[in-house]
């Protein structure tokens, strides 16, 4: 089963709250589901192995109408690159994945208050840093609609297990569009906060400066929406039309056409919510942005090679030379780097009076699992990043963006992205409500 066909968290948790189930019986069958799914789709780095206590625990305290939070009971995935107690944050490499931290990262902390048990991690590439999902460690994550597709990445394990019942829901991380891309792939709702909005502190080194942030997956809007608002509470907006600025091509870049008949169908979708939906180009030069794009990881992988060098002697040949690369550049060209995303910045304040910006989540559709990306599009060739063109600048910039599911090609889901000013989550999720009513 993928998708609708699976209940939401908020339907389990309203289960819970009735009586009329219970989270030891949903326990078991996700777990039923992990070991049915989980063989071939390799969504899951590393298992909890007390989920089923920890479930019966939540049982008890919802019967005895004292549960922990909001979240009590509900079976959700980590990204393996978000630090969780008793489980190692492996990254996808080797020499971390034995090592198992006791503590819990800030966002993964909140889920647990909030009484989220955590499943496992979701499989990622190494360092986070690519649009696929497989590494050495680990292996290839297939896609729940076709095993043999991607799922994107870098969160790919992670949408994998929700789509797919393994787990209610999932909490990412997007450096570069990584919990867009790859909730598209996978028919989910994703939602990439601003820089920050939520709190980090307690994790991995950052290889992405600010670029990264966390956030949930989901099947459905509302739960989103309760992720949020236990990741951070936003506040309450007023409903209202959105002036969207629609932009489905960047120069020069293909978009596969069955994205762009997505894209089109999605434009009459919003307008027909009563929002005014504009077409037009971006109003950004990316050539200086996407100039420097490489430089910024190489340096991130650097640092981390001088912090702990037995991870980066652990990691594959093609990480270790994006550290030799990165060390040889002077901190004159971090900062021109720097400056570049300032400027970006700059140019994005007030979105040239738009609410929001409507564009694709991906420019390809899923290509096989165990390549790092598609190298054609539409006929015409492409780079690492071809099938990525519409993700990376959004988190340069800093910005808010929310995922959702738009419709379907020769059955495999495409989705779309909205993209706010800073602090419009809420904006982002009302327009959610809207879309999955």
């Amino acid at each position: 089963m993928t998708g609708h066909a699976l209940p939401d968290a908020c339907a389990l948790l309203d289960g819970f709250r009735s009586g009329s189930t219970d989270p030891a019986r949903i326990m078991a069958d996700h777990l039923a589901a992990i070991e049915t799914h989980n063989p071939s789709l390799n969504a899951f780095s590393a298992r909890a192995e007390d989920v089923l206590s920890r479930a019966e625990a939540a049982r008890d305290r919802w019967a005895a109408g004292t549960p922990l939070g909001p979240l009590d009971g509900l079976p959700v995935i980590v990204k393996d690159n978000l630090v969780a107690a008793g489980l190692p944050t492996a990254w996808g490499n080797a020499a971390l994945a034995r090592r198992v931290p006791d503590h819990d990262e800030v966002p993964v902390a909140r889920l647990r208050q909030a009484g989220a048990i955590v499943l496992g991690k979701g499989n990622t590439p190494e360092f986070a840093v690519e649009g696929y999902t497989g590494n050495a460690t680990f292996g290839v994550t297939g896609n729940p609609f076709d095993p043999a597709l991607t799922p994107g990445g870098s969160s790919g394990g992670v949408v994998a297990a929700v789509a797919s019942g393994m787990a209610a829901a999932g909490l990412a991380t997007d450096g570069g569009g990584s919990i867009r891309r790859p909730c598209g792939y996978t028919g989910l709702w994703g939602l990439k906060p601003g820089i920050g909005t939520v709190a980090r502190g307690g994790g991995l080194p950052q290889v992405l400066l600010d670029f990264e942030t966390v956030g949930p997956v989901c099947r459905s809007a509302r739960d989103l929406a309760l992720l949020q608002s236990v990741l951070f509470p936003l506040p309450a907006v007023a409903s209202g039309p959105l002036r969207i600025l629609a932009v489905a091509r960047l120069p020069d870049a293909p978009c596969d056409p069955g994205i762009l008949g997505c894209f089109s169908e999605t434009m009459e979708r919003l307008r027909s919510l009563g929002h005014v939906v504009e077409t037009g180009d971006l109003p950004l030069d990316l050539d200086p942005l996407n100039e420097v794009w490489g430089s910024i990881a190489d340096i991130g992988l650097a640092h981390l090679a001088r912090r702990d060098p037995a991870v980066m002697e652990a990691a594959a040949d093609k990480y270790k030379a994006m550290a030799q690369r990165g060390a040889a550049l002077t901190a004159v060209d971090l900062f021109a780097a720097l400056t570049r995303v300032y400027a970006l910045r700059e140019a994005v304040r007030g979105l040239w009076g738009f609410d929001a910006v409507l564009m694709p989540t991906a420019a390809a559709m899923p290509w096989p699992a165990g390549e790092a990306f598609p190298d054609r599009i539409d006929g015409q060739t492409v780079g690492p990043r071809g099938h990525a063109v519409y993700t990376g600048w959004v988190n340069a910039a800093g910005l808010p963006a929310l995922a959702f599911p738009a419709g379907r090609v020769a059955g495999l889901p495409v989705g779309m992205q909205l993209i706010a000013g800073p602090g419009a989550e809420a904006r982002l999720l009302d327009v959610a409500r809207q879309l999955d009513a």
